[in-house]
């Protein structure tokens, strides 16, 4: 089994990338984050695999840390979510923010991500829980608190009827001020001057 890859970035897609490791191109599906993360084709990269063994092919699906191969191990541990829909749910919420919901039982937050209904959110929660609750424990105060207040924010703009996809971008703008400990109170009205 293949368990990590270094080499050189030689394509990059929207679902995947190519590594070239000494000359051998290795395609490796991975998530929206590991694809904003990462840098420009021809530099250097390093990548931790999950290798999936079929009939027909061998698939690669990778990370660039043990957090997100965690959350992904665990996604596709569950009955109905194989390793193109636990990709697709690890490119719509960061994999502690995922553990925190899931160990919190935070199913309007699981909802809010993309192809996750109310039915397989409540799933989650039940066959995640024990899983993800490593991951969850191992997230700093500071990052509990964050998740919370970002949850809060979801919800309340979720309630005054916003989409999922205008949420999420203003979240991800006021993510850095959230990590830097400004209040619902100051972000809300922020959130609906940027919705605007």
């Amino acid at each position: 089994m293949i368990a990590s890859l270094q080499g050189r970035l030689l394509r990059k897609t929207s679902s995947y990338l190519v590594v070239d490791v000494s000359g051998v191109g290795y395609r490796v599906f991975v998530s929206r984050r590991v694809l904003e993360s990462i840098g420009p084709l021809g530099e250097r990269v390093q990548l931790l695999i999950h290798t999936q063994v079929k009939e027909d092919a061998i698939l690669l699906y990778g990370f660039l840390d043990e957090a997100e191969q965690e959350a992904f191990e665990a996604l596709i541990s569950m009955s109905g979510i194989g390793p193109r829909v636990a990709v697709g749910v690890l490119s719509g919420i960061d994999p502690r923010e995922l553990a925190l919901a899931v160990c919190g039982a935070d199913t309007a937050r699981l909802c809010l991500i993309p192809g996750i209904g109310k039915k397989k959110a409540e799933r989650m929660i039940i066959d995640l829980k024990d899983r993800l609750l490593p991951l969850a424990s191992s997230t700093d105060e500071g990052d509990i608190s964050a998740a919370s207040i970002m949850g809060d924010l979801r919800s309340a703009l979720s309630n005054l009827g916003f989409k999922v996809v205008e949420i999420e971008q203003v979240v991800g703008d006021l993510r850095e001020r959230v990590l830097m400990g400004e209040t619902l109170d100051r972000l809300l009205p922020e959130a609906l001057r940027l919705l605007r």
